[in-house]
């Protein structure tokens, strides 16, 4: 399984930032901190509570969240490590990622004694290079951190280097965004997330926003921000290998891979979410809630069991933010149906369109296709719903989870779900091509670049998670 912390200190809050996180302040310093110290109390009692119940489970990633976990310590990190080894059991080379904030990794040594604590990922959350744009944001960092933290990183021996980016920010335009990426591709990571920007309800960058003193960049630049964006970090070597993220082979973030492809996940720290064995629990997000849950061992304790349908739109949900895609197998395994019969007034519009793609047994969302997700997701989703209300037919297994396959998928099943795509326009009572085209102008109408939300108005009806960021 996968293990994430979630760590929700931070000096200032960003103001785009809808996370669980309490504000330390500038100048603090975390270590004599009391709600720090607590908190570490809280998250051992947390760790032997499930080290009981899950004791002996190899944990193939560890992912400290937050928040801005670079505010504790190297030593407190060690100590979280060993705690962990002593529960679980981490498996050899296992991912172990800290997000840090360029400025909290000043120091000749810091970033070393994180390496010897056995942190061998760090996630480095520049988000932009421009000075004016961090303010806005409320970043509490500079431009020339951002450079400095990556050199160091680099200095210290840390050979796997992810920086965090966003585009679509107010003001912003596309040659300022491209510009971004060449001065960030110059430091050499090994992994780049760009994700569009996301105006949470609630926040402040939202009121500024909705009152006009912040203007978004115009819907038609976002949309070339994301394309022209990839198409620039795969030309330099970087995988597009999920929508907002992008590495170079063999550097793609296991963690959140993990994530994307079924795999279980236990999460800790207050308001963290976990995934296991079917059931899912969300720990309180207020550290004094979690504080008595951990205290009188209650956690996990008000759980979702997953049920059929769940599993299956979320199957859709995952897969097709890869590049690899849904193999269309995994949909018969888990429902006994066939997808592209069930789908396929919509997958004809799709793919005439040029959003998906159906290869080697795989469905897969072009770069345009990504573009609108969210869209293509919701009627995906609406589709399913009804098909599932027929119920699973004969030989489906919606408890057991997917194989990922290798992404060659079998021959004989691509030649099967092409053909049916071919046929789709051709049967008795299908669409027209006119049909096919006012079909696909429903899909095709973003929410927003990525499918993120303008505001809580403009949200697609899709229930999802909130994982853990990468």
């Amino acid at each position: 399984m996968l293990i994430y912390i979630h760590v929700p200190f931070c000096s200032t809050r960003c103001r785009y930032c809808a996370f669980f996180s309490n504000p330390l302040g500038r100048g603090v310093d975390p270590v004599s901190s009391p709600v720090v110290r607590d908190y570490i109390d809280t998250l051992f009692m947390e760790m032997a509570h499930w080290g009981d119940r899950l004791g002996g489970s190899t944990v193939q990633s560890v992912f400290f969240g937050g928040g801005t976990p670079s505010l504790l310590p190297p030593r407190v990190i060690g100590h979280i490590m060993e705690r962990l080894g002593r529960y679980f059991k981490l498996a050899h080379k296992a991912e172990v990622t800290l997000e840090a904030n360029p400025e909290s990794l000043r120091g000749g040594h810091r970033v070393t004694q994180y390496l010897e604590a056995g942190i061998n990922r760090l996630s480095i959350g520049i988000q932009s290079l421009d000075d004016s744009m961090l303010r806005m944001l409320g970043r509490p960092h500079k431009a020339q951190d951002s450079l400095h933290a990556a050199f160091l990183a680099r200095e210290a021996g840390c050979a796997n280097i992810n920086v965090d980016l966003m585009w679509g920010l107010p003001g912003q335009s596309v040659r300022q965004w491209l510009q971004t990426l060449k001065d960030v591709m110059r430091m050499s990571p090994d992994h780049i997330s760009a994700y569009g920007l996301t105006v949470e309800p609630g926040t402040p960058l939202e009121l500024d926003v909705e009152e006009g003193r912040l203007i978004l960049p115009p819907e038609r630049d976002q949309n070339i921000m994301f394309m022209e964006g990839a198409a620039l970090l795969e030309q330099h070597g970087y995988l597009h290998y999920e929508i907002s993220n992008f590495a170079r082979m063999g550097f793609q973030c296991r963690h959140n891979m993990g994530y994307w492809e079924g795999e279980d996940y236990l999460g800790l720290g207050p308001s963290a979410t976990s995934t296991i064995g079917g059931q899912r629990w969300t720990n309180p997000a207020s550290q004094r809630a979690w504080d008595m849950r951990a205290r009188d061992g209650s956690l996990g304790q008000e759980v979702e069991v997953l049920d059929a349908q769940t599993r299956v739109l979320e199957l859709l949900m995952l897969r097709l933010r890869t590049s690899r895609g849904l193999q269309v197998k995994a949909y018969r395994e888990m429902t006994g149906r066939d997808f592209v019969r069930d789908h396929q007034r919509l997958v004809q519009a799709l793919h005439e369109n040029g959003l998906i793609r159906i290869r080697n047994g795989y469905l897969r969302l072009t770069r345009s296709g990504m573009l609108v997700s969210n869209s293509i997701l919701s009627n995906l989703f609406a589709r399913t719903r009804e098909v599932l209300k027929q119920g699973l037919a004969s030989g489906a297994r919606p408890d057991v989870k997917p194989a990922v396959g290798t992404g060659a998928g079998s021959l004989g099943e691509a030649v099967l779900a092409e053909r049916a795509v071919g046929q789709v326009a051709g049967q008795p009572g299908d669409m027209t091509a006119g049909a096919a085209d006012a079909a696909a102008q429903d899909v095709v109408i973003p929410a927003g670049p990525l499918g993120h939300k303008r505001n809580a108005r403009s949200r697609p009806e899709i229930r999802t998670v909130q994982w853990p960021k990468a």
